[in-house]
């Protein structure tokens, strides 16, 4: 895990290293933890997402990829590091920054939700193993923008 300069930011190698980044900003109209962020986002998860984490597990589970299910929409008071956040392993937890890995023989993926004073970062970097992987996330990379983009939307519909 390498964290960003100037930031506390945590991306899984560095940046010439990767296949895939994208970094996502928007500003908060109050402080909040990183935590209380994921909660907040992830308590209304884009109705397009069911169908598109179906989509994925059915295309991937034709390849040895482990099904996810998407997200539960599920609240949590606390997390630790070893613990899970729907299909997501924590690696690091502390108030401004929450670290979520997914990994498998295709590819590790870790987003990274941080908080900088009001300005929320959703951080994704990308390592991947193969052609599956590869070809995984051509339709994965270019949606992931979109999905964030309106994750940042309903967030800010959200608190107002």
């Amino acid at each position: 895990m390498i964290v960003l300069p100037n930031t506390n930011i945590r991306i899984l190698q560095p940046l010439p290293e990767l296949y895939y980044f994208d970094r996502q900003d928007t500003c908060l109209p109050n402080e909040m933890t990183a935590l209380a962020a994921w909660n907040t986002i992830m308590s209304d998860p884009q109705p397009l997402l069911k169908i598109a984490f179906w989509i994925r597990d059915t295309v991937s589970s034709a390849f040895g990829v482990k099904r996810i299910g998407g997200f539960s929409g599920n609240s949590v008071e606390t997390v630790s590091v070893g613990q899970n956040l729907d299909f997501f392993l924590v690696e690091h937890v502390d108030d401004e920054c929450l670290v979520l890995t997914e990994r498998d023989r295709h590819l590790d993926v870790m987003t990274c939700i941080s908080i900088k004073g009001k300005t929320l970062s959703v951080t994704s970097s990308v390592r991947v193993h193969n052609l599956f992987g590869r070809i995984y996330m051509i339709p994965v990379g270019v949606a992931h923008r979109w999905i964030v983009r309106g994750m940042f939307r309903r967030l800010r519909k959200q608190l107002g």
